[in-house]
């Protein structure tokens, strides 16, 4: 499988990416600046592109930019992606000193994303810390919800090589609400007891 990974020269976007190279995929990493992305690329033994080559040509397209970016870089990219299935792993959170709060806003930014493409887009790896995906596969399940059967397949896929567990699927992408503000819990786990928390789940088959 072909994965672009736009944002991919950030600590998530590469630590992800590395993972995948790792596992034998054919990964393109992605940036605004091609020559960055080149350099990046080259550390972990993939390919590396501008953002809009980057996509063109992908099984499937992973917006791992940051939560301010994802939905402008994804309506910058709408002509490229075309009807390339899209994951998001972003999650919108705000910083306050009583804590990290999900964002207030009524639909996740997977959901905002799909409205501003022309493309499915399925939301996943929210419990997934870059400094986990670092060092390795990342501890515990990864969660994928989305709307479309066949770019859910794609994402699970993805998800089930970055994870010494399962990849689950959560349901619909309106189950992107819940796997994003997931983070904002995972954060304040990981500022309260100076750890790399993750998810697993019991009970299931």
């Amino acid at each position: 499988m072909r994965i672009a990974v736009v944002g991919g020269t950030g600590d998530f976007g590469l630590a992800l990416a590395q993972r995948l190279v790792e596992a034998g995929e054919d990964v393109v990493v992605g940036s605004r600046d091609a020559d960055r992305a080149a350099e990046k690329a080259a550390e972990i033994g993939a390919a590396g592109a501008a953002n809009e080559d980057a996509v063109r040509g992908a099984d499937l397209v992973v917006l791992a930019v940051k939560a301010d970016a994802a939905l402008a870089t994804a309506a910058g990219l709408r002509d490229a992606i075309g009807t390339t299935p899209v994951l998001s792993v972003a999650s919108e959170l705000r910083f306050t000193k009583g804590g990290v709060f999900p964002s207030d806003e009524p639909e996740s930014i997977a959901e905002r994303t799909q409205a501003a493409l022309g493309a499915p887009v399925c939301a996943g790896l929210h419990s997934l810390a870059a400094a986990s995906l670092a060092h390795g596969r990342a501890d515990g399940d990864a969660l994928v919800c989305g709307d479309d059967a066949a770019a859910k397949e794609l994402a699970l896929t993805v998800a089930a090589q970055v994870v010494t567990g399962r990849a689950l699927d959560a349901g619909p992408l309106a189950s992107a609400r819940a796997l994003e503000g997931l983070t904002a819990v995972i954060v304040n786990l990981n500022k309260r007891y100076k750890g790399h928390a993750g998810v697993e789940i019991t009970g299931l088959p």
